[in-house]
């Protein structure tokens, strides 16, 4: 999803429709000056005004020459103004698209103007939003252009090139035309340089748990220096959904050949941020942590009946079996502090439970039953 632009406050006034009307005027002149002050108002009028948006659609095509034409000075009032009537518009989107704007705004990753260049990834990542535009941009040659942005950009280009290739990854044709840019390499990078609470690393989550979906994936993530401990540090610091995506991430590949797959992802130190996931985790990312832990075991089958397959028994298989005393020790305290943790919140349930039942209307430990399933 796309980032909006800046809400304006309740009581600003709406541009006028002399403003907007006076705009499209001069669009239409052969005068550079007045056309270039023309796409300047058509950015300053659409930054916070939807139904400007929607007024100027008439200004998509007029645009978009001016950024066909061989004249520099056209070219970044033009892609400000398209980038603004296309955030959260997907009619203006698509008629972006049809009006031909992709063959120069590609054109312009390559250039040696990094503004020109930073506000064409800007442009791309706002138009792959559009279900529709997803296969046409990427039909332009646009995946490797913006994985060279990735490894190479300002870090506001890279942030919206992770954010359009995620975008365009959710179009399966376009994932090998990803993983065949060797692309891990610069997520990873990403993700070691950004905050870990941020957007641009939940979508480098989102995109490396996709691309983990191929053998080809895989292998490039463990094969990449810190690649595997990269995605362990968001499982443990990231948002809840940049955890989501970090433990399907683990999951898929331990899932895919756990022989494989389960050395590199232990040595990483995952357990304690998998065991934080099984309790505090959102409801996606709870069940994918404690099917990983159990993935993590010596043996992933469970136990015979009269030794039941809790997280405490999975645990103490795994602890008994990782190398460092940190890491184990680590992991042993926050089990202990978790088991305090659940039992301190079915204690609450259970008192809340004993506010509403009562032995006429529900028995015990019928209430029991249903505490010890949350």
């Amino acid at each position: 999803m796309e980032t909006p632009p800046p809400s304006s406050p309740p009581d600003a006034a709406e541009p006028t429709p002399v403003a907007v009307r006076r705009a499209l005027e001069l669009l239409q002149l052969n005068d550079p000056v007045l056309r270039v002050e023309a796409a300047r108002d058509i950015r300053r009028l659409t930054k916070t005004s939807h139904r400007c948006r929607r007024q100027l659609r008439q200004a998509v095509a007029p645009l978009v020459s001016m950024l066909r034409v061989d004249s520099p000075e056209f070219h970044e009032p033009a892609l400000l103004a398209l980038l603004n009537l296309a955030v959260q518009d997907e009619r203006n989107k698509i008629n972006i698209v049809k009006a031909g704007a992709l063959e120069p705004i590609v054109s312009f990753l390559k250039s040696q103007n990094p503004n020109l260049q930073e506000y064409a990834t800007a442009s791309l990542y706002t138009l792959s939003v559009s279900p529709t535009n997803k296969p046409i941009i990427s039909a332009c040659g646009t995946i490797p252009l913006l994985v060279n942005i990735l490894r190479d950009g300002s870090p506001q280009a890279k942030a919206d090139a992770v954010m359009a290739l995620s975008n365009l990854s959710t179009h399966l044709d376009n994932l090998s035309i990803i993983l065949e840019t060797n692309a891990i390499t610069f997520i990873v990078n990403l993700l070691k340089t950004c905050k870990k609470s941020s957007k641009t690393v939940e979508k480098c989550a989102a995109l490396i748990e996709s691309l983990v979906g191929y053998d080809e994936g895989r292998t490039a993530l463990t094969s990449e220096e810190g690649g595997v401990l990269a995605v362990v540090e968001v499982l443990e610091s990231g948002t809840p959904k940049s955890k989501e995506h970090a433990v399907g991430a683990l999951l898929t590949m331990c899932q895919s050949d756990r022989c494989k797959y389960r050395e590199p992802i232990l040595r990483e130190g995952v357990i304690p941020g998998l065991l934080e996931l099984t309790v505090q985790g959102t409801p996606k990312s709870q069940p994918k942590a404690r099917t990983l832990l159990q993935l993590l075991r010596e043996s992933p089958y469970s136990r015979p009946e009269n030794e039941p397959d809790t997280l405490e028994n999975i645990m103490c298989d795994i602890i008994s079996q990782i190398d460092g005393d940190d890491q184990s020790g680590k992991a042993k305290k926050m089990l202990a502090e978790m088991v305090q943790v659940s039992m301190e919140q079915s204690l609450r349930h259970l008192q809340q439970r004993a506010l509403v039942c009562t032995p006429s209307d529900m028995p015990i430990t019928s209430c029991a039953s249903e505490v010890s399933s949350k």
